[in-house]
């Protein structure tokens, strides 16, 4: 193995006679630095794009949730609240109310979600941070905190108590809604908005909070009757450890679901696009490595009487087939690491200096993690093996 190797270097690092073959070389070299050094960007622009994609559900998203397995509420007693709050790894939890309703200002009605929290409800989301207008809601008088969506299409503003809004529900029954008993059909509350949220334009569209009392009072439900309950947990949690032991208070009528499934939709298509992403660069990568291929092959053509010497000295053919799979190794090596490195330094330079800026305020996200440095490796790794292997394969023919 050493022998192979020694000359693998002397080949690769020593200047040949022949102008052209340095010239292939380097740029096969160049073709490697280049596809990893782009490979590496892009993993990590889609990662710090998913993140920051991410970040907006987590405002609203807790990280466990329980639901109905059947129906539209779980009854839930103060001892199994007790009970799932003794649960080590659980910070804190919020019972909430959610229901579809219709919203009325003015002259202006919309379809949405009335979503009534408890007290603990800032203690397990940061929906109160997206607050862009007005205040969350407080105890003084019946209040409800709209999305930015919905405060544009029915143009309502914050604290107007000439024109309060009005919150209508179907009341729950049998038979068809008649225009002499439509009056009679909605359960009508009438509020002030307190709050104007934003978090990103599908939940601003959709939801409207507020107290859990007023819309279960909306609603019609009982003491014990909830939507649901959303958990936080404790820093480092596993989270499907922890919702076991939730699934075995509640029982069957409840399902657990994290915060990557309450988001299935998004994870997935931004694990698409990531996977898409990646396989373009990858095929970039390859078409990069057919260089190396020729490089090593126009090696073989030129070192040709040099192997037969080297034949005749004692070399076997798989000794000589190694050295320029070892050539092959070390050029995609080096050349993938010297990429990875100088992205590795361009992404912290963007993560410390915001060189690039998508708006005057907001930089490109991007976030170095280590599997995508791997991936990096990996890729050049497997790929470069490949190529080398091919194009030493022709070392056979040159001895003939």
């Amino acid at each position: 193995m050493k022998f192979p190797l020694y000359i693998a270097k002397r080949y690769l690092f020593t200047k040949s006679k022949n102008n052209a073959i340095n010239i292939i070389t380097i740029i096969a070299a160049i073709g490697v630095f280049a596809g990893a050094f782009s490979l590496f960007i892009v993993l990590s622009g889609f990662s710090g794009l998913r993140d920051f994609s991410l970040s907006f559900s987590n405002e609203f998203d807790p990280d466990l949730k329980a639901l109905p397995a059947v129906g539209k509420t779980i009854r839930i007693t103060e001892a199994q609240k007790n009970d799932l709050l003794e649960i080590q790894g659980v910070e804190e939890l919020s019972q909430i109310v959610e229901e579809r309703v219709i919203l009325s200002y003015k002259s202006k009605t919309n379809p949405a979600y009335i979503k009534g929290v408890d007290e603990n409800y800032q203690r397990v989301n940061e929906i109160d941070s997206a607050i862009v207008f007005g205040t969350w809601l407080t105890k003084s008088e019946p209040q409800v905190v709209i999305g930015n969506g919905l405060s544009r299409l029915l143009d309502v503003g914050t604290f107007n108590y000439q024109n309060l809004l009005k919150i209508m529900v179907p009341k729950p029954g049998k038979g068809q809604i008649t225009l002499t008993n439509i009056q009679n059909a909605f359960n009508t509350r009438q509020t002030i908005v307190s709050g104007v949220y934003s978090v990103n334009e599908e939940l601003d569209d959709k939801y409207v909070f507020t107290h859990i009392g007023f819309a279960k009072d909306l609603l019609g439900l009982e003491e014990d009757e909830f939507s649901g309950v959303e958990f936080k947990l404790s820093a480092n949690q596993d989270a499907k450890e922890i919702s076991g032991k939730i699934q075995k208070i509640l029982g069957d009528q409840a399902i657990i679901k994290t915060r990557a499934e309450l988001n299935e939709a998004l994870n997935k298509m931004l694990n698409s696009e990531n996977l898409f992403v990646y396989l373009i660069f990858t095929l970039v990568l390859t078409i990069a490595l057919f260089n190396v291929v020729g490089s090593i092959i126009v090696m073989i053509l030129d070192k040709r009487e040099n192997l037969k010497t080297l034949h005749s000295l004692g070399a076997t053919p798989k000794q000589i087939k190694n050295i320029f799979f070892y050539q092959g190794m070390l050029m995609t090596t080096l050349g993938g690491i010297a990429g990875l490195i100088f992205a590795i330094l361009l992404i912290v330079l963007q993560i410390k200096y915001d060189l690039v800026m998508i708006t005057p305020n907001l930089p490109y996200p991007v976030q170095l993690k280590f599997m995508n440095i791997m991936v990096v490796m990996g890729t050049i790794f497997t790929l470069g093996l490949i190529a080398s292997y091919i194009a030493a394969g022709r070392s056979k023919k040159a001895l003939a």
